[in-house]
């Protein structure tokens, strides 16, 4: 198909997504915002739980979805990678970097679980020419105990990095809750760097020190899917945001909010050493899951649909330039990166959503690798991604 016409459809597409109509928790803004103060996690995926599904889902699979574990936590829980498909495009997938965002593990389950038993025309097409390896719970150690930041208390990091003994603290470290770090500042394009002291200075501008357990197994993960395959075409990275935030002149509450990477303008001279990146590319990406979600929408009524509410552009100014964030430095590289933000961090409101949100999330992750299968992404228009509504 011609890419001005996928571009037309793609406008028509926008048109229809934000006219869905309300369901009437939707509707009101009260029902939907009050009592979101109970931070529980009961009734979400708990650690032991996710490695009991995972491995039943590799059981069942019939050798389909191989299951490896790709490092430890401090606290000493393994961190997962389920890899599915044997297509030579591939598609990396990470949710709980932060620990208290959870509705991208359910998905991610659901979706191995699909893909390694079933059999009919579009799984087989995804198995056959795409590669999936997703990390259904990055940051278990946070996950655990409900909150954003992983668990590595300083005199720790300096037992690990004794050339930072007399270092200042790396700026994306807290000292709350034990001591831990926001693992997504903690990555860094050049993908063979070890944390120096004179770094430590720097800030959210600058790239991250690779000092968390989960940033260096999943930089390892990365590195070696590119020697394998020569590059990772896609990494998606689930969070959470607000509950309630609107469209911009609307009263309708975001769904998932999505985004490619945050490097500052367009063309920015700070990375011309990175000449791999293409931010027209990611954003063919985030159109990829903004089909995905229109294609299984259902008739847009909320009590019935996964899809309701409307998937918007993530805030995105042009000064925004976090390049420690997992998605950005891997952008450097050459891959196409998408995030997910997922309406309602307050867990409370979260599980009262909770089957909804997921399905919104799964049939965006299906929306990429259904078009990485058809070769149908390459042909979107990137651009297009500034006709979807902003929430900011």
């Amino acid at each position: 198909m011609p890419i001005r016409k996928l571009s037309f459809l793609f406008v028509a597409l926008v048109l229809l997504i934000t006219q869905f109509p309300l369901g009437a928790n939707a509707q009101n803004g009260n029902a939907d915002c009050s009592n979101l103060t109970d931070p529980s996690v009961e009734g979400w995926v708990d650690y032991e739980q996710m490695v009991k599904s995972l491995r039943q889902i590799e059981k069942t699979s019939f050798g389909r979805v191989e299951l490896d574990v790709i490092g430890q936590s401090r606290l000493g829980k393994d961190i997962y990678a389920a890899r599915v498909g044997t297509g030579d495009r591939v598609m990396l997938v990470t949710s709980e970097i932060h620990g208290n965002e959870k509705t991208g593990t359910e998905a991610l389950l659901q979706m191995l679980k699909e893909l390694g038993s079933g059999n009919n025309p579009e799984i087989q097409a995804i198995r056959n020419n795409v590669t999936i390896v997703a990390v259904p719970k990055f940051n278990p150690d946070g996950a655990d105990l409900n909150q954003r930041q992983n668990v590595f208390p300083w005199e720790e990091v300096v037992n690990t990095f004794p050339q930072l003994k007399d270092a200042k603290r790396a700026w994306y470290y807290s000292a709350s809750r034990g001591g831990g770090f926001d693992v997504n500042r903690d990555f860094n394009p050049d993908l063979n760097y070890e944390p120096r002291a004179e770094d430590m200075t720097k800030d959210g501008s600058q790239p991250g020190f690779f000092l968390t357990n989960e940033s260096r197994a999943l930089r390892n993960l990365y590195v070696n899917l590119k020697k394998e395959f020569g590059e990772v075409e896609a990494y998606v990275d689930l969070h959470h945001m607000g509950a309630c935030n609107k469209n911009e002149g609307s009263d309708q509450y975001v769904t998932v909010s999505l985004d490619y990477p945050p490097l500052g303008p367009e063309n920015n001279p700070k990375y011309k050493q990175y000449p791999l990146l293409d931010q027209e590319k990611s954003r063919r990406y985030v159109l990829a899951a903004a089909l995905g979600m229109k294609d299984h929408a259902g008739n847009g009524n909320a009590e019935t649909s996964p899809f309701w509410g409307g998937a918007s552009r993530y805030f995105h100014a042009s000064d925004r330039d976090l390049p420690g964030q997992a998605r950005s430095s891997f952008a450097l590289n050459g891959t196409a990166t998408v995030l997910f933000e997922v309406r309602g961090q307050q867990h409370n409101w979260g599980q009262k959503q909770k089957g909804m949100l997921t399905k919104a999330v799964k049939n965006g992750l299906y929306g990429i690798a259904n078009r990485m299968a058809d070769g149908s992404v390459d042909k979107l228009n990137g651009n297009d991604f500034y006709n979807l509504p902003k929430y900011w």
